[in-house]
């Protein structure tokens, strides 16, 4: 669309929430936002958001979305599982691109929201830092080129707050090379080990979540073969680099037709 995108954000209160206000802001040239979303019951309900938090003065904190927003309007969620298959359906109804960063998804609500996708763009992602969308493909093509003998190991590190294990990062590097593969993630994964464990069979995937302090995200993916292994690892320094990749993405989709999208699509990433 030409002019700045308009922008709904969904937990505009918590971390990265915030981040998105104060960079949507920081670039008016880019992106203004329409609406910023809480839980019900959410003190601050009601009370405006101040230029200093990254909202325009006069918008006030709500618990449900604008009603009338033009069709170009993209929501932005970085909240609560159930709390974003409530509101999914606002972009349904409206036509209103949808950008989920939402993490520890089920299977049902997952479904839910790419229902969603046959009356409006929907992009879903685990992650929507560039880097690690650029760490998908490379999981993806070094499974294609290694195969099944290079056995494939996952450890990521969050902070102490993180409630859901493991990452939704995590889960998208295992599921990057169970495609190049054919394996399934139910199947192949194992979440830890204890006790007399086994030898490893060929094919798994070991998944090892770790928490503390205040650490934003790492994720390495280890491809250990006879005599060698590979490790690709991102680290995130700063939630910046996500609420910039959620912008990137909500610009992008705006005014797209009725579809489930990808950050593949965001940065043109073939295959």
């Amino acid at each position: 669309m030409a002019g700045p995108t308009p922008i709904v954000v969904f937990g505009a209160e918590g971390r990265v929430g915030r981040m998105i206000l104060r960079l949507a802001e920081d670039d008016p040239e880019h992106y203004f936002i329409v609406g910023a979303v809480e839980r019900r019951g959410h003190p601050r309900l009601g009370m405006g958001l101040l230029a200093s938090e990254g909202a325009p003065p006069g918008l006030r904190l709500a618990d449900r979305p604008p009603e009338g927003a033009a069709r170009e309007t993209v929501a932005i969620h970085f909240s609560s599982p159930e709390a974003t298959v409530e509101h999914i359906a606002w972009s349904a109804r409206g036509g209103h691109g949808a950008v989920v960063g939402t993490t520890g998804l089920s299977g049902e609500q997952r479904a839910r929201i790419e229902d969603a996708a046959r009356h409006a763009p929907i992009l879903i992602t685990p992650n929507t830092s560039r880097g690690v969308n650029v760490l998908f493909h490379l999981a993806r093509e070094a499974a294609r080129l290694l195969g099944e003998d290079y056995d494939v190991e996952i450890v990521e590190m969050h902070h102490h707050h993180k409630k859901d294990a493991p990452s939704g990062t995590a889960r998208g590097l295992a599921e990057a090379v169970l495609a190049a593969r054919g394996g399934d993630y139910a199947r192949d994964t194992r979440h830890g080990r204890q006790g007399l464990s086994g030898e490893r069979t060929r094919g798994e995937i070991g998944m090892h979540a770790l928490r503390g302090g205040d650490v934003v995200g790492d994720h390495t993916l280890i491809l250990a073969g006879v005599g060698e292994r590979i490790e690709l690892t991102h680290r995130a320094q700063a939630r910046e680099t996500f609420a910039h990749g959620a912008l990137r993405a909500a610009a992008w989709l705006s005014g797209r037709p009725p579809g489930l999208y990808s950050m593949k699509d965001v940065l043109g990433i073939q295959g």
